[in-house]
Parts: structure tokens; C-alpha cells; sequence
């Protein structure tokens, strides 16, 4: 399979690219310049383009088979998430390629039938990380409302941070997914790997699915 994939230098992005990669894809890393081209592996093949232009975001597309975008933003600067996504599905929609989108845990509804989500439930998150939540959320709420594009909206666990890769972990829907102990996390090298197992088994298209152990 021919995948590229956006944010490609990025803590989850290089993850992804050294998943596919393993599983013995085509990856083509999509970056915006040369000056972080020592974050990825050698000769992989790597095009130049601003993820800002839908023009340039098509042009990347073409001739693949499928785009996994895990687009960051700088702190302070959140908000911009939702203009990227947006340019993003443009692309896509051009291009005629499925899209999986790399989002957050936002639109996770808390388990045990609460009424909240992780977003809205009083004090579940760090006031630090709210401005994130937020974009998060309406990021999800832009793709759910495109009727054109095949996309997939990708929610990690709770907690995400750089692990091991275990290998087993669990997908889901709308809940966060909790262990025995009541924890929700997911380590980059799983998330990476439920993304390209996503990649090759299109199991969650035009919706959602969230990944944790």
C-alpha cells in the first residue's frame, strides 16, 4: 500500500512512518522543509509541500492509496488544527483518497454511563491542556460533518506518551477506554500501529474509533 502521511516528523508521525514502514508499505512523508528530514529514516521518500494548501496537500496525494495526517500545532496556536484538518479533507477530497485523521480524546464519553465526555467532565483535564481539548473536539466535529471524503477520525486513550510497543491494546468507539485500574493511556508505538492496522483493514470509515489498553 502507498501511504503518505502528514506531520510525518512529529512524536506521533515518525511512530507511523516506521510502523508502515515495518509492515513493508510505501511511505512518503509529507514535510513542510528540509530541516527536519533527520527525524525520519533514510531513503524514504519525502515531498515538500504546506499542509495549509489544499492545492499542495492534493498534489502530495496523488497516486497514493490512502493519507494518515497527525498534524500539530504549536502551543498557543491550537486553533490552527481545525484550518489544517480542513485543508486536509480538501485535499483528500481532490485527490479521491480515504483519510485517517490523527485527533485527541476530546469527544470521548466518560465510562460507566457518565453524562460528560473527557472535554466536559468538571476537572478531568489540566486547565494546561484545554486549549488542545477544544481544537481537538472541533477538529472531530469537521470531519463528522463531511458527506465527501472518506475519512476516519483516530482518538488515543487518555494519556498518550512515548512507550513500547506492546503489540495488544484494545479499539473502541465513543467511551474511553479504561484498564482494570481505571487508567486510559496508550503508548505511541500502539496508537501508531492500531493507525496502520486502521490503514489496512478500513474497519472504522466515515466514523471514528479510539485506541488504549
Amino acid at each position: 500500500m502507498k501511504i503518505v502521511v502528514f506531520g510525518a516528523t512529529g512524536d506521533v508521525g515518525t511512530r507511523i512512518v516506521t510502523e508502515a514502514i515495518q509492515r513493508g508499505h510505501h511511505v512518503t512523508a509529507v514535510v513542510r522543509n528540509k530541516a527536519s528530514l533527520s527525524k525520519l529514516p533514510e531513503h524514504i521518500t519525502v515531498h515538500i509541500a504546506d499542509a495549509r494548501n489544499p492545492s499542495e496537500v492534493a498534489e502530495a496525494m496523488n497516486g497514493q492509496d490512502l493519507a494518515i495526517s497527525s498534524l500539530r500545532t504549536p502551543s498557543g496556536q491550537e486553533g490552527e488544527v481545525v484550518g489544517l484538518t480542513q485543508s486536509i479533507l480538501k485535499g483528500a477530497a481532490r485527490a479521491g483518497i480515504r483519510v485517517i485523521i490523527v485527533g485527541g480524546a476530546a469527544r470521548l464519553h466518560l465510562p460507566n454511563g457518565s453524562p460528560h465526555s473527557v472535554l466536559t467532565a468538571p476537572g478531568f483535564l489540566p486547565e494546561s491542556v484545554v486549549p488542545t481539548a477544544r481544537a481537538s473536539y472541533a477538529q472531530y466535529e469537521l470531519c463528522s460533518s463531511d458527506l465527501v471524503v472518506n475519512w476516519t477520525y483516530a482518538s488515543p486513550a487518555a494519556l498518550l506518551r512515548p512507550g513500547t510497543r506492546r503489540g495488544t491494546y484494545r479499539t473502541g468507539t465513543d467511551t474511553l477506554l479504561v484498564d482494570e485500574d481505571g487508567n486510559s493511556e496508550i503508548s505511541m508505538e500502539d496508537f501508531a500501529a492500531a493507525l496502520v492496522e486502521e490503514a489496512q483493514n478500513a474497519q472504522f470509515v466515515r466514523t471514528s474509533f479510539t485506541v488504549g489498553y
